[in-house]
């Protein structure tokens, strides 16, 4: 046999010899029941979720940003209120401008669109802290859109604003910024 031939048949057996091994160490009904164990636990559904950062689109060049991270737990989905996370935005044109966080105290989503609101809890607009907000995001891929509860008035809005309370989603988000993701709420009702 020409030397060629020893290394090819040699490599050859290696690999089958290799291949074998592991139904030498392992019975077949262990194999069998490793896999299923891996897959049998799902890792449980959000009851629903509002996550993902944008900046929006305005033509005289502001600076606008909104970030979320907003859920609603799988045991908690009948009721919205025991949301939890927070969101914060800002917004700065020539340098001034403000910023603000708020904790979630309700997210409401219904296919690709979400509703959350919160408590301001650091912000340096003055007057912002403990003022409840609300903003409405459409997950629309790249095409986001994105509203809040203070789009017809001066500042953040009355302290007593409802829970769960935005305006419709007319601002764009500007292009290629936008990764909001919606996870649709599904109560049992």
């Amino acid at each position: 046999m020409n030397r060629r031939t020893k290394i090819t048949v040699l490599g050859a057996a290696l690999l089958l010899s290799t291949a074998a091994a592991p139904s030498a160490t392992a019975s077949d009904g262990e194999r069998r029941t490793a896999a299923p164990r891996a897959a049998a636990e799902p890792k449980p559904r959000e009851g629903a979720a509002l996550t993902g950062t944008a900046k929006l689109h305005r033509v005289a060049g502001d600076d606008i940003t909104f970030s979320f991270d907003a859920h609603l737990a799988a045991a908690d989905k009948a009721d919205p209120m025991k949301a939890t996370g927070t969101f914060e935005w800002s917004h700065y044109l020539d340098g001034d401008g403000a910023w603000a966080k708020a904790k979630v105290d309700c997210l409401v989503t219904g296919g690709k669109v979400a509703v959350v609101s919160g408590i301001v809890t650091d912000s340096d607009l003055p007057g912002a802290k403990g003022t409840r907000v609300g903003v409405t995001v459409h997950d629309l891929g790249r095409h986001d859109r994105l509203g809040y509860s203070w789009a017809t008035t001066e500042d953040l809005g009355p302290k007593d604003l409802p829970k769960c309370v935005s305006s419709a989603p007319f601002e764009k988000v500007k292009k290629g910024t936008g990764d909001f993701t919606v996870v649709p709420w599904q109560p049992d009702f």
